[in-house]
């Protein structure tokens, strides 16, 4: 045998070391991510707790939290910690996509989740890109809802596309209620080590996290109803914009306080599926 042959125990020994580490990595990305999305969450859900408080915050998206974060001790560093979190999330999404984790399959709906997936990541890159500009000084970007509905409403059946749109982002939030009420986020994470009132109360808090990002979205899908309706850009909306439109109502304080626990509920929720998620590799 020729002197740097490898011999079939060497490939096989290659192989399975390669396929350990990119399994890792998968983990690795997936818990990473999940971390990031906690403080991004956080952020939003406590600033507006305490704007619902009269302690000054305020309402914002999570592009706005990303800002926010900059303007901490230590600002620079948490950015790109942040930041790469965010792509690692973004990364974890596309490999649920291209090899279906998750085992959706191929079937109409097991697609259609797949895409779901992807896009997902698109926009958490996208969130990332904007960590990574503010951490270089530069303008984070991200036009914003109002933004994307000025590009459909240019287009041919315009107002056709941004009312699918709102529909589409109202029956997501429709599905995380939904989610919330049979506690379907609670499936994939591995909770037997707690205690059982323990237990008990992180799921209180993950469903009740949920239950309020589907609320927000709710309002988010509504607003690009509204745009489309109105063929105004101006009228569609984020989740800043969801966030005051509940401070906004009778009652507004106690509606946004409730909504930003939630909020931070969710941050929670995302915290626990760094830690206790399954996370299936390739």
């Amino acid at each position: 045998m020729a002197t740097g042959t490898l011999r079939r125990p060497d490939i096989q020994r290659v192989t399975r070391t390669g396929r350990e580490a990119s399994r890792s990595g998968v983990v690795w990305a997936a818990r990473a991510g999940y971390t990031a999305r906690a403080a991004v969450y956080a952020v939003i859900g406590v600033l507006a707790l305490m704007l619902a408080a009269g302690e000054g915050g305020q309402t914002t998206d999570t592009h706005g939290a990303v800002e926010e974060v900059a303007r901490q001790p230590f600002g620079s560093v948490l950015l790109v910690l942040l930041g790469v979190g965010l792509l690692a999330f973004a990364l974890w999404r596309f490999a649920q996509a291209a090899w279906d984790l998750e085992g959706k399959g191929r079937s109409g709906k097991g697609v259609a989740a797949r895409v779901g997936m992807a896009g997902s990541g698109v926009l958490h890159a996208s969130l990332a890109l904007t960590a990574f500009n503010v951490f270089q000084g530069r303008d984070g970007g991200g036009g914003g809802n109002q933004s994307l509905t000025a590009k459909l409403l240019s287009q041919p059946f315009g107002q056709a596309l941004v009312v699918l749109v709102g529909v589409s982002v109202m029956a997501f939030a429709g599905y995380q209620l939904y989610r919330a009420w049979k506690g379907r986020m609670l499936e994939k994470l591995s909770l037997s080590g707690l205690a059982a009132r323990r237990r008990t109360e992180v799921e209180r808090i993950c469903k009740a996290g949920v239950a309020a990002r589907g609320v927000v979205f709710l309002l988010v899908g509504w607003f690009f109803i509204q745009a489309a309706l109105r063929a105004d850009p101006g009228e569609a909306g984020g989740l800043g914009e969801a966030l005051g439109t509940l401070a906004a109502q009778p009652f507004g304080p106690w509606l946004l306080g409730v909504v930003a626990l939630g909020l931070v509920g969710y941050a929670v929720y995302q915290l626990c599926a760094a830690r206790y998620r399954r996370i299936p590799t390739p």
